[in-house]
């Protein structure tokens, strides 16, 4: 699959099976993330890899959907401000930039390898910072859930055409 192909092929999944994911796969993925560039090289960041029951479950629980009960591994991307590159001009933290790159390489790298993703932001991130036991320097920044998709049907991509947005 070319990268056109696999970029098509990405979309947000909402239902998986009741299926683990193998060991070898999860470290493809993680070694995407790992390989991600960032500002300055600063990699603000680092990614829980949740798959036992009990954490799981109360993960989950920071994202009131019923859908996420499906999954079998949340990725929970955090990042450290303090940590990250800030443009000198304006001062802009470049964070919450670093980590999408990254975790737009987890959610590649599982299309890749078969999986499905869905990049979630609306959660309660305190309580996600208290389950994880992160510090305050460390915020939760997007739950990825991750699994095998309980359909195989890719949904067609509504997206603006090409012309309205190049200037």
């Amino acid at each position: 699959m070319n990268f056109l192909e696999l970029v098509k092929a990405r979309h947000s999944v909402r239902s998986y099976v009741e299926r683990p994911i193998e060991q070898s796969k999860l470290d493809y993925i993680l070694e995407c993330v790992r390989l991600a560039p960032s500002a300055v090289n600063f990699q603000p960041w680092k990614f829980a890899v949740v798959t036992e029951k009990n954490l799981l479950d109360a993960v989950k629980s920071t994202y009131p959907r019923e859908w996420i009960k499906t999954a079998p591994c949340i990725i929970v991307a955090c990042g450290n401000h303090d940590a990250a590159w800030h443009r000198k001009l304006d001062d802009k933290d470049h964070t919450d930039v670093d980590v999408a790159i990254a975790v737009e390489h987890l959610c590649l790298a599982a299309t890749e390898q078969g999986l499905g993703s869905c990049w979630v932001c609306n959660f309660d991130v305190p309580r996600c910072r208290e389950i994880l036991g992160l510090s305050e320097n460390w915020e939760p920044i997007a739950l990825i859930p991750l699994g095998y998709a309980d359909s195989q049907n890719i949904p067609e991509k509504t997206r603006k055409p090409l012309q309205d947005i190049l200037f």
